[in-house]
């Protein structure tokens, strides 16, 4: 009988869910971490309307609705390095989404949030017994009154001095709970 070589893949042996798909998920799991330690629940439209979550904050200090939500628009990419020196990441928008999301005035306001992840999917994620990290860092904006400038699309510039942690979310839903803007 003759064994057949196998050969062994030198990492671990990946799924093959294509890329855009596993970003998706990532930037999902982003969100979901920032928003538990902010203390938001996460709501997912469906079917998707061109929004991908509404995040609400429920607190006694908000004087404009003691339930305040966030329309939320996800996007990543790993074409920008981890903090670029041009203080800002580009993502492409269609037009459609991006007139969507900068509408006003609005009732839930809404925010982009951009993330930059790396290449390579064996980088994303890293666990010890005293940490998980996921890998590189999403930033937020708000697109309100942005026009398209492309014919289809649209890239935005997303500035990385807007680091978007729960901190900065709680700072959102404060400003937004008392009759702001994000």
């Amino acid at each position: 009988m003759i064994e057949a070589e196998v050969s062994t893949p030198l990492g671990p042996l990946r799924g093959e869910l294509p890329k855009k798909q596993r970003m998706e998920m990532l930037q999902d799991s982003y969100l979901r971490a920032v928003a538990a330690a902010a203390g938001c629940t996460m709501a997912k439209p469906e079917p998707d309307d061109g929004i991908d979550w509404v995040l609400s904050h429920a607190s006694n200090a908000h004087t404009a609705d003691c339930q305040i939500d966030l329309k939320i628009q996800l996007k990543s990419t790993w074409t920008s390095g981890p903090n670029p020196k041009n203080g800002f990441v580009s993502v492409n928008l269609s037009n459609n989404r991006l007139k969507l999301l900068a509408q006003s005035p609005v009732i839930v306001h809404r925010i982009l949030v951009a993330m930059i992840v790396p290449e390579d999917v064996a980088e994303w994620v890293e666990a010890s017994h005293d940490i998980f990290s996921l890998r590189h860092c999403a930033y937020w904006s708000s697109v309100t009154g942005l026009q398209p400038s492309g014919i289809e699309n649209t890239a935005v510039r997303v500035p990385t001095s807007q680091i978007f942690d729960d901190k900065t979310l709680c700072d959102i839903m404060a400003r937004v709970g008392v009759g702001g803007t994000p």
